[in-house]
């Protein structure tokens, strides 16, 4: 289209109107999208709109700096949409992890649930969280081959695990202890044993937080913690 009006728009001005249909590429979030409409923006303006026309070739150094630009501009803009979308994926995250943390602590607060349907919920929560296959309540406090501390770190074994290399162990559960006051109150027992995930420590650290608020809520009750919930 641009082509058609070669002869009275200056290719300055129909570098700026590539620049667009990149950055309508780019900003989709895909990076060869955006890759591409610069690559080809470069060769269909060689094409096109300059001289010697309908040929790959430029004779003039302007126009092949414009060409050149134009794939720079491309890639810069690709990588600082990606770079937005990424931050804007976090930020999204990091509410939800706050938004799960305060419903469950203000349901603590109110007692308007019960401790079994809490310890559903929170084991609901957690495994989504967390990737894992399956989660389960243990009221006791037997020992564990591997667990999740306080602080967003794993042990296996005694020895702290480099989750975002190695993932969470798959050949064992997973131990969550929900405590209140420095008391255990039971644990969280987590199976991710189908495909290896890699939560964040952070993501970790919010899995203990909930943990902790189930920890909350058994303290306070008089009865005893319910039998193993399977989920």
């Amino acid at each position: 289209m641009l082509s058609l009006f070669r002869d009275s728009v200056a290719n300055t001005n129909a570098a700026l109107v590539l620049v667009l249909v990149i950055v309508a590429a780019a900003s989709t979030g895909v990076r060869s999208a955006g890759l591409l409409a610069a690559l080809s923006s470069a060769a269909w303006f060689d094409y096109f709109l300059t001289e010697p026309y309908d040929r790959f070739a430029i004779t003039k150094r302007a126009d092949i700096e414009t060409a050149v630009l134009l794939m720079l501009v491309g890639a810069a803009v690709t990588e600082v949409a990606l770079w937005g979308r990424r931050q804007q994926a976090r930020a999204s995250r990091e509410q939800g992890y706050l938004d799960g943390v305060l419903r469950t602590a203000a349901a603590v607060g109110a007692g308007r649930s019960s401790v079994d349907t809490l310890i559903g919920h929170v084991c609901d929560q957690v495994a989504d969280l967390l990737q894992v296959d399956r989660c389960r309540f243990d009221p006791g406090n037997g020992s564990a081959l591997a667990s999740i501390d306080e602080d967003g770190t794993v042990s296996y074994n005694g020895h702290r695990i480099d989750v975002a290399r190695l993932g969470l162990p798959t050949d064992t559960e997973i131990a969550l202890v929900a405590r209140s006051r420095g008391v255990v109150h039971g644990r969280f027992l987590l199976t991710a044993a189908t495909s290896v995930v890699r939560p964040s420590r952070q993501q970790l650290r919010v899995a203990a937080a909930l943990a902790d608020q189930v920890g909350a809520a058994l303290a306070t009750h008089t009865t005893n913690a319910p039998d193993t919930i399977d989920l």
